[in-house]
């Protein structure tokens, strides 16, 4: 299982790369491998701000349609478009060409709330 230690990471397996007050969002290789073959992916939020823990957009599966949650407070500045003709990203590079969004925050004491790697990994039993 892969979980780089240069990212931060949610209880809702969502990952987050910072830069400056910038964040790249995706699913972890964890939530890829639960969710199976993802054939979709929705956002609808671009140029929303959308509060933290709220929904942004889901992964649609070959069994199952899941949200995805902000893990930080922010405008959806940037949707990786790729996704739309090869959603299937996500399962082969989930940290890097599947990432999903770009986001803009203001806030960065909700970073403390996201999880390191060693947390992450004890959270999925590894």
């Amino acid at each position: 299982m892969n979980i780089p230690a240069d990212l931060k990471y949610t209880k809702d397996h969502e990952w987050v790369k910072i830069e400056g007050n910038t964040a790249t969002i995706g699913v972890t290789d964890f939530a890829q491998g639960e969710l199976g073959d993802i054939v979709y992916v929705d956002v609808d939020t671009l140029d929303d701000t959308v509060d933290k823990d709220d929904v942004f957009g889901s992964v649609e599966a070959v069994k199952t349609v899941s949200d995805l949650f902000m893990p930080l407070t922010g405008e959806v500045i940037e949707f990786n478009e790729g996704l739309e003709d090869d959603p299937e990203i996500v399962n082969k590079d989930p940290y890097g060409k599947g990432w999903m969004i770009k986001i803009s925050f203001t806030d960065n004491s909700q970073i403390e709330d996201l999880l390191d790697a060693q947390a992450y990994q004890e959270l999925i039993g590894g």
